[in-house]
């Protein structure tokens, strides 16, 4: 089993969360306490450029990060989405749902 590794960057109004390897069921636990508390204060991006396994726990995390941003009044963004994220967004039907960005310029 692959690991998830991720590394956390302050930017000029979002926190910036860099990820790695596979981001599943057994990987998520370190990296979901942090996005969720993270999502209260503000804005945050998932640089999701490398990871190579998305799994429904995964989703369902995002999903949830989503949702916590809205009622909190921040934001979600996902930034530079693999492959294979976006063949899972497309398969959820939610993907026009994100916030999907290609630079951290486009963080409003």
């Amino acid at each position: 089993m692959e690991q998830l590794t991720f590394t956390k960057k302050d930017g000029s109004d979002y926190i910036l969360f860099t990820l790695s390897g596979d981001f599943n069921a057994y990987t998520a636990q370190n990296i979901q306490a942090e996005i969720y508390s993270t999502i209260e204060k503000t804005k945050v991006v998932l640089d999701m450029s490398n990871i190579m396994v998305l799994d429904a726990a995964a989703m369902g995390i995002i999903m949830a990060a989503h949702n916590d941003a809205e009622e909190y009044g921040t934001k979600l963004y996902l930034l530079s989405i693999s492959n294979e994220v976006d063949r899972q967004l497309l398969a959820t039907g939610f993907k026009d749902e994100f916030n999907i960005i290609n630079s951290v310029t486009e963080v409003a």
